[in-house]
This record gives C-alpha cells, sequence and structure tokens, in this order.
C-alpha cells in the first residue's frame, strides 16, 4: 500500500522572519541579501517579486527594478530560530517521521495520521493555518506517495498552496507541466531536451528517445520512474542531536492576563521537559518568545549553572524572563526553547530547580522567591502569597 508522503515548504521565509521580527515590513518590497556591488539575493517578499526580482539576482539590479526596495542582510541565528520552531512543531503534532531537506523545507511520513483521520484535506488546510497562526509562517504544502511527488506538489502553487498528486491522475496533472519545471532538471539540460521535443515531464515520462537516454546518461532511469509515480517513499529521520528543544502555543485571544501567561508558560515548559527527557537531552540556556498582539516578536534568553532538563527549573526562569521584559500589553503567542543541549547521561547526577541554592533549604528558596522585588508586573501578585 503507498505512502503518503508531505513536503511542507515556508514561503519566502528568510523575508517572512523579517516581518516577524519587524512587522512594519509586512507588505512592503523586502530582500534578504548582500550588499554592495557583489550582493546577491537570497530571498524576496512576494511583494519584491510583483517587481520582477527573484532568488540569485544581483542586489544592484534588484534595486534598479525597485528603486523602494528595503534590503535586510541575513540573520541565520534568526531564521534558525524559527525553522527549529517549525520543525519541532511538525514533528509534536504530525509525525516525528520527519526528514529536514533545508531550513527552511521537510518531507513527513504522514501515513499514519491521515489514514486515520476521516477528512485528510481538512486536516492538511487546518495544518497550514496552524502553522501560519502558531508560528507565523506561511507555508504550501504538497502531498503525494513518492518524495519526488511531494515535492513537485508544492512547488506548483505559492503561497499558501496546497497540492495533491495521485499517481492516477498524473497525465493530467504532472504530466502537463513544462520540462524545466521538473525538480532535478537543471537550466543548462531543459533547452536541450527542447530541442528533442521533450516539452513537458508528460513528454520525458513515455519517451525511448535514445537521445535521450544518452543526454540524461544514468539519470534517465530516475527522472522516467519519478515522472511516472516511482520512486523512493522512505523519509530518512536525521540521527543527529538536536540543537535545540522548544514549544510555542498561540492564545486563543490576545490576552494580558497573568494567570491565563502563567498556566500557557507552565503548559509550555513541561511540554519542552518531556520532549528533553524523552531524547535525553539537558539544556544549559533558556530562551522565551512573547509575540504581542502588534505581531512584534521578542526573544530573551538566561544561561544557567547546570544543564537541566528539569520542567520547574524550566518554568521558574521561563517566569523570571518574563518578568524583566514584559510591556504589560495583550500578547499572541508564548514560547520556551531549551537551548545549548547536552546528554543526559553526562552529568553526574539529576539537577532541578533547588540545586543551584546550595545549603538552603526548599523553604528558604520559597521564601526568597516571595521576597524577591521585581523589575516589572510579577506573574503571580505576592500579596496574594502572603495571607497566611
Amino acid at each position: 500500500m503507498s505512502k503518503i508522503i508531505l513536503h511542507v515548504d515556508l514561503n519566502a521565509f528568510f523575508a517572512a522572519c523579517e516581518v516577524l521580527r519587524n512587522p512594519t515590513l509586512r507588505g512592503k518590497p523586502l530582500i534578504v541579501g548582500g550588499i554592495g556591488r557583489r550582493g546577491i539575493v537570497s530571498t524576496a517578499s512576494y511583494e519584491a517579486r510583483k517587481y520582477g526580482i527573484h532568488s540569485a539576482m544581483p542586489t544592484y539590479q534588484a534595486i534598479r527594478l525597485c528603486p523602494n526596495l528595503i534590503i535586510k542582510e541575513p540573520d541565520f541565528k534568526l531564521y534558525h530560530h524559527y525553522s527549529s520552531l517549525f520543525f519541532n512543531y511538525l514533528k509534536d503534532h504530525v509525525s516525528p517521521i520527519l526528514e529536514v531537506a533545508s531550513i527552511d523545507e521537510c518531507y513527513i511520513d504522514a501515513t499514519e495520521v491521515l489514514r486515520r483521520n476521516r477528512d485528510p484535506v481538512t486536516y492538511i488546510k487546518n495544518l497550514q493555518q496552524t502553522l501560519l497562526k502558531e508560528i507565523g509562517l506561511a507555508c504550501s504544502i504538497g502531498v503525494g506517495p513518492t518524495k519526488f511527488l511531494a515535492k513537485m506538489a508544492s512547488n506548483y502553487r505559492k503561497p499558501l498552496g496546497i497540492t495533491i498528486y495521485r499517481r492516477r491522475e498524473l497525465a493530467k496533472t504532472l504530466w502537463l507541466l513544462p520540462i524545466n519545471e521538473m525538480y532535478g532538471i537543471g537550466k543548462a539540460t531543459a533547452p536541450r531536451l527542447l530541442k528533442l521535443n521533450i516539452n513537458t515531464i508528460g513528454d520525458l515520462a513515455k519517451t525511448e528517445d535514445p537521445a535521450v537516454k544518452q543526454l540524461l546518461g544514468k539519470s534517465y532511469y530516475t527522472f522516467k520512474d519519478w515522472a511516472n509515480g516511482r520512486g523512493s517513499d522512505e523519509v530518512i529521520v536525521e540521527e543527529e542531536d538536536p540543537k535545540s528543544i522548544g514549544n510555542s502555543s498561540t492564545f486563543m485571544f490576545d490576552t494580558d492576563n497573568y494567570e491565563e501567561i502563567s498556566a500557557l508558560f507552565k503548559e509550555l515548559s513541561n511540554q519542552v521537559s518531556e520532549r528533553a527527557k524523552r531524547e535525553g537531552k539537558v539544556g544549559s540556556t533558556i530562551q522565551i518568545v512573547m509575540r504581542y498582539y502588534t505581531f512584534e516578536n521578542v526573544n530573551r534568553s538566561i544561561t544557567l549553572n547546570k544543564p537541566t532538563n528539569n520542567a520547574l527549573t524550566i518554568f521558574y526562569e521561563a517566569m523570571k524572563l518574563f518578568d524583566r521584559n514584559y510591556k504589560d500589553e495583550p500578547l499572541r503567542l508564548l514560547g520556551v526553547t531549551l537551548q545549548n543541549l547536552s546528554d543526559e547521561g553526562s552529568l553526574v547526577e539529576q539537577l532541578s530547580l533547588f540545586d543551584d541554592f546550595s545549603e538552603k533549604s526548599k523553604t528558604e528558596v520559597i521564601r526568597d522567591l516571595l521576597n524577591e522585588e521585581y523589575d516589572s508586573p510579577p506573574f503571580i501578585r505576592l500579596s496574594d502569597l502572603r495571607k497566611d
């Protein structure tokens, strides 16, 4: 029985991250790339693309096409942060069988989750909208029985497209596309195929022309299999250690209610702790993200003396970061991430919230926390806790 493979591709990813950091850029022509005569466009927003700007174009040429163009130099730390949120969300909510293809795209073996679902198409639409709401990133999703078909499907409609390629329908869908749109066919090869009357992917799927075989060499059989709906459906899960473990969630309505905010921070801290323990990891840095109702994102982090995966420790540090940086305005989203990971087994003993306080008893620690001076309104009104 065929598998169901998803290819999820973030739309104009680098530009989208810049908009999340600075919402005033939304709706404006924007590129991420090098500045100067040798600068190259890495990513162009869809507003910039209307001027004919595209990736790999020299920056000076892009400026000629759009004199009001906004240029941002790449910030890969920011992009990796959102990429991590994106991949972790898909692993937690769709399937852990996920293969990272690049910083902004991945393959997912969604066979089990979609076969259990009565309405797979609605499920995929909801996933797309939830990613946009939870993380703030738009994506296109391709669905197919092979990785190639899923990849081609996600490329078909952008932004926020959903396309399904079924083997029985390829003659009416994939085969109609120009040969230069086939994944793996380079800019140099496509014109040579056109000279051999291979104008569409369907032409390649059906041809037995020796000249085409000679042109493509051993790749001829691979491309022919891909075009006919055959090929790999194996999603390869990376063996590498994760660099961070994070979770985020969006409030149903924008809120400045401390109880709601506290409850969500606690839930996120528990989720991060559970994932870290499941993967046998501890981390020495805790980061929070706060997204305000204006879509302004604020990221703050703290590095501990000793690594941890204890939920209470993560929650406590997240609260401290929040208290010191909250602007007392309604929030849309909160996130908690455990960073600078190491193997749990490398520690002599499992740490807890109270390990950092040496000889003090737990009662003394709690008393100190209640008496701590806060620079901003605390999560929990301390006067309410002193009613004893």
